[in-house]
């Protein structure tokens, strides 16, 4: 017996596609149904087989629906909210998969108040600099981690099905509070890729911008890769998450301070020893995520 009947994924790109084709791969799933902004995007997905059905109106897409995942760009997700909500019964759970969450906290205790128990959090840690449905795979997030924020009216059958959802796409689970999970990814990602973006148009923006990207190596293409990413989502991340993200981006610049002032006075010793503690760090990541089999998640 499949997990799921009646799969609607809001937003059928790289993640609600990948949600979609892992558990169908698994035959966890009955029937999927997409909805979202792009008729052709949905088509597509649909030609791809990634969804059986395309629904024009929340009401159809939520009639007998098991389980719902939004996976569109987190600044949609409060008009998003509100658009399904005269249509959602018991006991369809809702789900998201959004990279910030105290914004995603804010719409559901705003929109979905009368469905709490019902609506459990998540964020999957999993993605590439790819997007939209062709770059979607029932691999996506094997040996990845996702996130769950429960809320404390969520009833526990509902939290469970969230997690055995993401355990049947092969990824491991853990639980975080909103405001933790906001405070750890604006470090380890949100701000790598403000970075990312921030260095490739500071760059494109020089009068010898071409050679400059023309003699661009290995080094180059491994910090900027995430640059190619998805530049509504990214936005919506950083706004949604302005306040953690500043807070680390001023700590990175006091960082970049140290830095600085160690160049301009020629202090080499020191400069060493913060490459080689910041090697040393980097390096025992590596090691711990080998040894703990986890693949490499979004950005």
């Amino acid at each position: 017996m499949a997990l799921i009947g009646k799969l609607v994924v809001c937003g059928v790109g790289l993640i609600g596609g990948s949600f979609a084709l892992a558990l169908r791969k698994k035959k966890k799933v009955g029937r999927i149904i997409g909805i979202g902004r792009s008729r052709g995007s949905l088509e597509h997905a649909q030609a791809l087989g990634v969804i059986d059905e395309i629904a024009s109106d929340w009401g159809s897409a939520l009639d007998g629906a098991d389980f719902v995942l939004l996976s569109m760009p987190v600044g949609q997700t409060d008009a998003v909210m509100g658009a399904m909500a005269p249509y959602l019964q018991p006991p369809t759970v809702v789900t998201d998969a959004g990279s910030t969450k105290h914004n995603v906290m804010f719409s559901v205790y705003q929109r979905l108040a009368a469905h709490l128990p019902y609506v459990v959090p998540a964020h999957p840690i999993a993605g590439t600099e790819k997007n939209g449905v062709q770059a979607a795979s029932a691999t996506l997030f094997r040996g990845k981690c996702t996130v769950v924020t429960p809320l404390s009216e969520n009833d526990p059958v509902a939290v469970e099905l969230v997690r055995e959802a993401w355990q049947a796409c092969g990824a491991s689970v853990v639980d975080m509070s909103p405001q933790d999970h906001d405070r750890v990814f604006a470090a380890v990602s949100h701000l790598p890729h403000l970075l990312s973006f921030g260095l490739v148009h500071e760059l494109a923006g020089r009068a010898n911008a071409e050679l400059l990207f023309s003699h661009a190596a290995s080094g180059f293409r491994d910090f900027t890769r995430i640059a190619a990413s998805h530049p509504e989502m990214w936005r919506d991340i950083c706004l949604a998450n302005r306040q953690a993200l500043l807070g680390e981006l001023d700590q990175y610049l006091g960082e970049l301070a140290l830095i600085r002032s160690l160049l301009l006075s020629g202090n080499g010793l020191r400069l060493e020893q913060i490459f080689r503690e910041a090697r040393q760090a980097r390096t025992k990541w590596g090691e711990n995520r080998a040894a703990n089999g986890k693949g490499n998640g979004k950005g």
